[in-house]
């Protein structure tokens, strides 16, 4: 294998793992879309089915969000873009020593945390509310209003940039050549200025748009009792979600797959026209040839048939025997239940018999023990008998019975008292009893009680 080659695999390799890094979370988003599992999961597959998009139809709480995100989403735009191109007009037009000040200025909401914008959003207009003895019902505290306002602060620095960016490739000898030849500032503004800025324009506004529809941080405080489409998500997310939430993320991507297919096909139309008209100016063609209509064009056709058999398909799959399906997933639930339910009482008895075998063997073991083993019988009942005065001829090679060393003090006869004749001195010494030096006592006259003389 050649290097070129093995370069090539390599390549290949790493643009199909990024793909599938970035887009695969949504394709297996969109296939739990259609199991018939109630928590969105592809395996195990049960049932293919589209019952999720008409729950997601009757969700009254989702599409009340969702409208809202809309309109919050098209207000921020009314109202970043006109600040995004003010701020970058006036940064065309400011000294150069000032310049950097300023862009650190107007970009700086960006870098600000959103909780920071809504809470101060918030307090700002709370405080200007009370300040003109505004009441609850007024425009201070009003959820769309300050929602409008709190994402506006930092999404209008997102646009600024865009116009910014636009604003390094314009000319501004056009300008200054309109007006010498008697147009006001007003009408170069218009006929030459906003022309040029009609990409940035749009492209900012779909910034703005998407940024705002899917903001959490700033809307979380801003919104107060407005509901928008991700607080709701964020509420059934803690308290548990169905795959209905896949089923509008399905939907989001095709609409947004479709929008950015026919906004391909009228920008390749738009660039075609720009060309024919070059062509015609330089004397390459005598005149411009007539477009179709944009809804006319073989790709648009094309996307939308793709587009109707699409959703046909899976309509017609996803409702055909999805009722049978649902019938033989609940009986197979229903016997891998049963089965892991005796398999488990199985494994309790299994375990309870275990545990009685255990604890017989140690009763059994308790009752053999007699306590004595680790001691040497030194408890033991002989150890009380008195020593044999035969064990002490030599030789005697008798067991020894552990009470050698103890010279008989345990010997019951040491509790008599103490002999009135004593032996004789010369004569041959008796066995010694172990009690001569207590002098009796342990007699038991000693108990008696003292007599009167």
């Amino acid at each position: 294998m050649s290097s070129d080659r093995i370069r090539r695999f390599f390549v290949l390799f790493f643009v199909l793992g990024f793909f599938l890094y970035l887009f695969g979370p949504l394709l297996i988003m969109g296939l739990t879309a259609f199991n018939s599992s109630a928590f969105p999961r592809v395996s195990p597959w049960e049932c293919f089915t589209v019952e999720w998009f008409d729950v997601l139809a009757n969700d009254g709480r989702l599409l009340e969000g969702l409208k809202n995100s809309f309109l919050i989403g098209f207000g921020v735009v009314l109202f970043a873009v006109p600040l995004g191109l003010a701020g970058a007009l006036m940064l065309t037009q400011v000294q150069e020593r000032v310049r950097p000040w300023y862009y650190t200025i107007v970009i700086s909401p960006i870098l600000v945390p959103g909780v920071v914008l809504g809470i101060s959003t918030l307090l700002f207009w709370d405080r200007i509310g009370v300040m003109f003895g505004a009441s609850r019902d007024s425009i201070f505290y009003d959820g769309f209003f300050l929602t409008i306002i709190g994402q506006s602060t930092f999404i209008a620095a997102y646009t600024m940039l865009v116009f910014i960016s636009r604003l390094q490739r314009f000319d501004p000898a056009q300008e200054e050549a309109a007006l010498d030849l008697g147009a006001t500032h007003v009408q170069a503004f218009r006929k030459i200025l906003l022309p040029f800025l009609k990409p940035a324009i749009a492209s900012a506004a779909v910034l703005a748009f998407l940024a705002s529809f899917e903001n959490y941080n700033t809307t979380v405080f801003t919104s107060i009792s407005t509901s928008t489409l991700t607080t709701v998500l964020a509420s059934k997310v803690r308290y548990g979600i169905d795959p209905s939430i896949s089923a509008l993320a399905v939907a989001i991507v095709v609409l947004t797959v479709f929008g950015a297919a026919i906004h391909e096909v009228v920008k390749r139309r738009e660039e075609a026209a720009a060309k024919q008209a070059g062509m015609v100016a330089a004397g390459l063609i005598k005149e411009k040839k007539a477009q179709k209509q944009w809804f006319l064009e073989p790709a648009i056709i094309g996307i939308l048939l793709v587009f109707i058999a699409g959703l046909g398909t899976a309509f017609f799959a996803g409702t055909i025997g999805v009722e049978e399906c649902k019938v033989a997933v609940k009986e197979q639930k229903q016997i891998e239940t049963a089965k892991r339910i005796e398999a488990l009482k199985q494994k309790t008895q299994a375990r309870k018999e275990a545990e009685a075998a255990k604890v017989e063997l140690q009763k059994t073991e308790r009752a053999n023990r007699t306590g004595t083993e680790n001691f040497n019988s030194i408890f033991s009942g002989g150890n009380l008998a008195p020593k044999s005065d035969t064990n002490e001829t030599e030789g005697n090679d008798s067991p020894r019975t552990g009470t050698e060393n103890f010279n008989s003090i345990f010997d019951s006869t040491n509790l008599q008292p103490e002999e009135s004749v004593k032996p004789d001195d010369e004569a041959e010494p008796e066995a010694r009893t172990g009690t001569e030096n207590f002098n009796g006592i342990f007699s038991s006259g000693n108990l008696a009680p003292a007599t009167t003389e």
